[in-house]
């Protein structure tokens, strides 16, 4: 029997990661799957793909076959190790392809067959043979406004669907959640890639990135806000509006509040269990004088307030 080398079958290195080893099989599936490739031996690579990723998705038996080491190539005769079914023994319940029998003896030699099928042999009967394989899901990105989020909405999108066939715009309502967070997935089951002979589609993935806002920031579950006060606010306190994504509100300054001081409303960042908090940052904002009268506010608060804002450097 000869050997066969599952990883140069799926072109992926030896330390590949499983999602490595998944991403290779899904595409390498598509290409050679007998109803879309026209190549003479489509249906054989198509197995050689099924099997060589049955045999590397499944930690135990990737590992018994790593055991073998990396000194064989593909098509060297090949000879199980004594006591291999002693040290390896697989049952049914790591097997999740359906037509395993189908699979070489080489695979049956190192994790056995617990289906039991006489393998077919011809060309006639692959072609005979129901593949079904799930369309690759699909990952994209979106943008939604801050406000999206803690209100929740629903948006149109279209998307494009790309068969074999056809392709065509799909319009769909998308629910936007309230609570959503920058870099969380939105799924849309069944939008990915279509299957293959009755099999399902796959998955949309879309990923959330909050639009630039005017006036806030998001960290977190945290709304951020800089709010510009007047002099006189921050040194006598005050109540100030400010806006907020479900409406305005009404804050209290502290008295002798400094620039880049920061208020915590607790609760009234974004939405979920807990919420976050809103973050207010103050911005001492100086007016702009031009009149002699203003002016002489200002040469008044010099003679009569005893203030060096560079006490503390020294000079």
């Amino acid at each position: 029997m000869e050997y066969r080398d599952y990883y140069a079958i799926l072109d992926v290195p030896r330390n590949a990661t499983q999602a490595d080893i998944k991403r290779a099989y899904k595409k390498l599936a598509r290409k050679y799957h007998p109803d879309v490739c026209k190549e003479a031996d489509a249906d054989k690579k198509f197995i050689q793909v099924r099997e060589a990723y049955e045999a590397l998705k499944d930690p135990k038996k990737r590992a018994a076959y790593d055991q073998l080491g990396d000194s064989w190539h593909s098509g060297q005769e090949f000879t199980a190790p004594p006591n291999w079914e002693r040290n390896f023994h697989f049952s049914g319940d790591n097997f999740t392809q359906g037509d395993a029998a189908a699979f070489s003896d080489f695979f049956e030699s190192l994790f056995g067959n617990p289906f039991q099928q006489t393998r077919p042999r011809s060309r006639q009967a692959f072609r005979g043979h129901s593949f079904t394989t799930k369309g690759e899901d699909q990952h994209a990105k979106i943008q939604i406004d801050i406000e999206d989020s803690f209100l929740g909405t629903t948006r149109t999108l279209t998307l494009q669907d790309h068969s074999l066939q056809r392709q065509q715009a799909q319009t769909i309502s998308l629910r936007i959640p309230k609570g959503i967070r920058e870099g969380q997935q939105i799924r849309l089951s069944g939008k990915g890639l279509p299957g293959q002979s009755g099999g399902a589609n796959g998955d949309l993935y879309l990923e959330v990135s909050f639009r630039s806002h005017p006036f806030y920031r998001i960290e977190q579950k945290n709304l951020c806000l800089v709010l510009p006060i007047a002099p006189w606010e921050a040194v006598l306190g005050a109540k100030v509006k400010l806006p907020t994504p479900t409406g305005p509100l009404e804050v209290t300054v502290p008295a002798n509040s400094a620039s880049g001081q920061t208020l915590r409303l607790s609760g009234r960042g974004l939405p979920g269990n807990p919420p976050g908090d809103m973050l207010i940052k103050l911005n001492i904002v100086l007016p702009k004088v031009e009149d002699e009268q203003s002016k002489a506010l200002f040469r008044q608060m010099k003679d009569t307030m005893p203030f060096n804002p560079r006490s503390k450097l020294g000079v």
